[in-house]
């Protein structure tokens, strides 16, 4: 059978970024379901398509033979002189779809594979595209918002899901706006695959210090750990090895010019930048930045408990508003801190 679509098949595969073996063995695929429904014994169905030159062809092989057992394998030699006047007793015999039925058929296995095959091929290209990407920032256009206040971006042409849990609280959009975000998960199941982003996670925040920070970007400033709560205050720890680079005064820049871009990326969130220490004590210290605590002791090296002494003056500044700062500072160093002031 004479059919013309190898043009139709390359105009799909470049509109859906596809490649047409993946289409033309979707048809195949799909031929030999619709074609079962004639040949209805479970024959081996064979599908010759050749769209470049315009052959298509569905047929099965049968043996010859007087009394036919496996009608799925074999047929009666009065059948076989229908098809074939010469044919006899042990000849295997080409049985062809005919030319109207597969016409009928090629039209539906077409339909199919664009709404189905094709779609699972677009689904997979995503996966594969996106899947090694985790953890990159990225920049989409709003494309819509859902009802549950989820947000639609585009990304190279794909459609990538920012959820509500995933925005800051005080994030404000409006359709085309361009978002920035991380690719966090890539899921990836029969029906749907989809690439979620966030803009809640610490690797958000630390993307955003490579980008605006060349000193982290190359290396001289290593950041050892992100502590957040989104939209509200971080708590960043740095090192280097470079006798003459300041971490904290690098990453906070001239008149604080490099954090305060990056807090206003992130609606207005604090970002303190502390530098590490391998001395727990000392550590904490620096993580209860802005305070500035007096004296700081062990109280139970086996529970994690350490105790700061501060003044009056700083106590408020070093539990943080509703103890923000006390909490992250803990969760920064991995011990309890508990704010004494001196009286």
């Amino acid at each position: 059978m004479k059919i013309n679509v190898w043009n139709s098949i390359q105009q799909l595969g470049k509109e859906r970024g596809v490649a047409p073996s993946i289409i033309i063995n979707a048809i195949k695929e799909s031929l030999k379901v619709a074609s079962s429904k004639y040949f209805s014994h479970n024959e081996d169905i064979h599908i010759e398509f050749q769209p470049e030159k315009g052959e298509l062809r569905v047929y099965v092989i049968k043996k010859v033979v007087q009394s036919p057992k496996d009608p799925g394998k074999e047929i009666t030699l009065a059948e076989t002189k229908q098809i074939d006047a010469g044919a006899k007793i042990g000849d295997s015999i080409e049985i062809n779809l005919p030319a109207d039925t597969l016409g009928r058929i090629a039209a539906q296995a077409a339909k199919q594979v664009i709404f189905q095959k094709v779609r699972y091929a677009e689904q997979e290209q995503i996966y594969n595209t996106f899947a090694p990407r985790l953890g990159e920032l990225v920049t989409g256009v709003i494309q819509r918002f859902e009802s549950n206040n989820n947000i639609i971006l585009e990304i190279q042409k794909t459609e990538a899901l920012l959820p509500q849990r995933e925005q800051l609280q005080n994030d404000e959009f409006i359709r085309g706006d361009r978002v920035r975000a991380v690719i966090c998960q890539v899921t990836r199941d029969d029906r749907n695959h989809q690439v979620i982003l966030s803009r809640t996670s610490s690797q958000f925040l630390k993307k955003l210090l490579e980008m605006e920070i060349p000193e982290i970007a190359n290396g001289n400033i290593t950041i050892k750990d992100i502590i957040r709560q989104p939209g509200e205050r971080a708590k960043v720890a740095v090192s280097t090895k470079e006798k003459d680079i300041d971490p904290v005064g690098a990453c906070i820049g001239v008149k604080g010019n490099r954090i305060l871009a990056i807090s206003r990326e992130l609606q207005g969130e604090k970002v303190d930048v502390i530098v590490y220490s391998d001395n727990p004590i000392e550590y904490a210290k620096n993580a209860l930045s802005p305070a500035k605590p007096g004296r700081m002791v062990i109280l139970s090296e086996e529970e994690r408990i350490m105790g700061a002494v501060v003044s009056n003056e700083q106590l408020s500044l070093a539990i943080g508003k509703k103890g923000i700062n006390v909490r992250l500072a803990s969760r920064l160093v991995g011990w309890k801190i508990d704010i004494n002031s001196r009286t």
